[in-house]
């Protein structure tokens, strides 16, 4: 559909399997790509809402110096944020139990940062969602956990999965941002390359 970006090879630097499906689902050919270790701390002067974008645009710094003519490389961070307060992934089923009590019954918000970058070109933006939850119970949080993936998501839970169909009473913006790339504005910016 985009065939402005025939003239590129399309690299999706991530290693989350949520952008790879969302973006094979837009059918560009691209190919994942990852160089590890990039620090991914920020200054805490930065406000929360800005993190991610500030951390999208920090990954695509470390692509910068071996980008070649033809490239297109796109990085992503997404967080979940509530009370200016935010949730990362969680590194234990401790931490992600915390994160399902602290998330459930209230509202927070998703916000994902995206970098578009090229040889001579860099394009940035910041897409955020409602998400409401209703009240969890401590059982539904501790079967999510042990039975599903909560380490490798922001805020220890994925909208696509059961606590999602069970959790998520309404949502207000992207639902595919809540995954991890705001699919629709990606593609809006794609076409203007």
């Amino acid at each position: 559909m985009l065939e402005n970006l025939n003239k590129y090879h399309v690299l999706l630097a991530s290693k989350s399997p949520r952008r790879r499906e969302l973006l094979k689902e837009l059918r560009i050919p691209f190919n994942p790509i990852s160089i590890g270790n990039i620090d991914e701390s920020y200054p805490d002067t930065i406000p929360a809402e800005d993190v991610p974008q500030y951390l999208a645009d920090r990954k695509a710094d470390a692509y910068l110096p071996i980008i070649k003519d033809n490239e297109m490389i796109i990085t992503a961070d997404t967080l979940v944020i509530k009370d200016n307060h935010i949730f990362g992934k969680p590194h234990s089923s401790e931490e992600a139990y915390d994160m399902l009590m602290e998330l459930s019954g209230d509202t927070h918000h998703v916000v994902s940062g995206v970098c578009i970058l090229t040889k001579d070109r860099r394009t940035s933006f910041t897409s955020t969602t409602e998400v409401r939850f209703a009240k969890i119970s401590h059982e539904d949080a501790k079967y999510y956990i042990e039975n599903f993936r909560p380490f490798d998501k922001a805020g220890a839970y994925g909208i696509q999965e059961w606590i999602g169909f069970i959790a998520v009473e309404w949502i207000k913006g992207s639902f595919y941002n809540v995954m991890g790339l705001p699919i629709h504005r990606l593609y809006q910016e794609l076409k203007t390359f």
